[in-house]
């Protein structure tokens, strides 16, 4: 598939939330990687297309997230006693704000791919709001860093570390608590802070309590006529009412501590069931209606709903792409692959070797493919392989890229960059 067939194909796409130019939360304005209106460059080095690089004190794996001229993260420090917003300008690289949100005394322990502070924020205009998983929730004011409200009684065992993000809908602060003791969504109300609504996952629990936890991301898409609040828990998927919490429909699997966020697509629902031994599910979303409207909901859907299951080259932590007819993924150690996402069959598979935590995005036509080395591998889509570019930077990288304009915005774990073609590197 040419370039400019793709970029034809992507004005067919729904219209997405946000302006071109901003990157509001984890996977871009509509929540799955697509950035139709980018134009970012297709190389880049340590010398080539790096307009700024920023040092980003701590340690965080928290994609930034931009709105306006500013670009906001979080980080820990001091191995997890200090947990902190971080603010730089999208213009000059410059550090405008770097908050304390919270002071842990006695930090729990997270697992080495992991760290304190990898929810990634969510911003509006006027607010961000950062999540620490049990550490706590806050909201900040972007033009001054202060902090207008904290929560911290979202309690839960991560084991792992944090790493569901939270989302906005409406005047909502959505996020997924799946621990190994309780396991629950629940909105906060995003003007106080305060919980509206709070719903435990039902079914019985595994008795394992580490084949309770997850780490999956929540997608709200439009299906049946409503809004529906997709969240991928251990053991199920389950839509709820984002306006109540209330349970709509659930399809049950085997699995848990899944990762990826879930992705929507021409009638098709794709979930990731497990970290270990993952596969991905396509399935059609139940009904959505509220109580008294005459449709309460579809219930268990496990044996109705599920239009095809892939077991082999799933991706255990990246989340899958939908192109047009197309998913694209890549496995942990570096095997990348498309399938069909009407049948769930292979298109084709090449392995690019590495290590990948961070998500695929679509980027003017092109995916890009970040891996943990500081590499980022540029296809064109299509039924067939086409690798365009393999860019290369310094250090670690954790964390899924932003893309705005002519600009990718990439977080290492030292560093944050402004890529963008015709420049040269500029240290901050």
């Amino acid at each position: 598939m040419t370039r400019l067939l793709c970029l034809a194909l992507l004005l067919l796409l729904p219209a997405r939330a946000g302006a071109a130019d901003d990157w509001p939360q984890f996977r871009g304005p509509d929540g799955q990687g697509h950035a139709p209106a980018a134009d970012p460059p297709l190389t880049w080095s340590e010398q080539e297309n790096v307009r700024w690089k920023t040092a980003i004190p701590g340690e965080g794996w928290s994609s930034p997230v931009v709105l306006g001229r500013q670009i906001w993260m979080t980080t820990a420090v001091d191995r997890g006693h200090s947990l902190r917003a971080v603010c730089v300008d999208r213009d000059s690289g410059s550090v405008l704000h770097d908050v304390e949100v919270f002071h842990i005394e006695q930090p729990e322990s997270v697992n080495t791919k992991n760290s304190y502070a990898s929810p990634t924020p969510v911003i509006e205009h006027g607010r961000v709001y950062v999540h620490f998983g049990t550490n706590g929730t806050a909201c900040l004011a972007t033009a001054t860093g202060s902090i207008l409200w904290k929560n911290t009684s979202l309690k839960l065992e991560h084991k792992e570390g944090p790493g569901s993000s939270p989302i906005l809908y409406g005047d909502f602060l959505i996020v997924n608590c799946d621990g190994m003791d309780v396991q629950y969504v629940v909105a906060l109300n995003k003007h106080t802070g305060r919980i509206a609504w709070k719903t435990d996952r039902t079914g019985k629990p595994a008795d394992n309590p580490d084949w309770r936890k997850a780490y999956s991301t929540p997608l709200v898409i439009q299906a049946a006529g409503h809004a529906q609040l997709i969240s991928s828990g251990a053991g199920q998927v389950v839509a709820y009412n984002p306006a109540t919490g209330r349970e709509l429909w659930k399809v049950r699997y085997k699995g848990f501590s899944a990762v990826p966020r879930p992705s929507f697509g021409d009638g098709l629902l794709f979930v990731v069931t497990d970290f270990g031994r993952p596969q991905l599910w396509a399935m059609r979303p139940g009904g959505s209606g509220d109580e008294g409207s005459g449709d309460e909901g579809s219930g268990d859907l496990t044996d109705t709903a599920v239009a095809w299951r892939a077991t082999r080259q799933i991706s255990a932590a990246p989340s899958p792409l939908l192109v047009g007819e197309q998913l694209y993924l890549v496995t942990n150690r570096g095997v990348a692959s498309s399938i069909d996402a009407k049948t769930g069959k292979s298109i084709w598979t090449e392995r690019l070797g590495g290590d990948y935590s961070a998500s695929p995005t679509l980027a003017g036509g092109r995916i890009y493919i970040p891996s943990e080395d500081g590499r980022t591998y540029v296809l064109e889509p299509g039924r067939e392989y086409k690798l365009l570019a393999t860019n290369q930077l310094d250090g670690r990288q954790m964390a899924s890229p932003a893309f705005c304009g002519p600009a990718i915005f990439l977080r290492t774990d030292k560093h944050l960059y402004r890529l963008e073609a015709g420049e040269r590197a500029n240290r901050k």
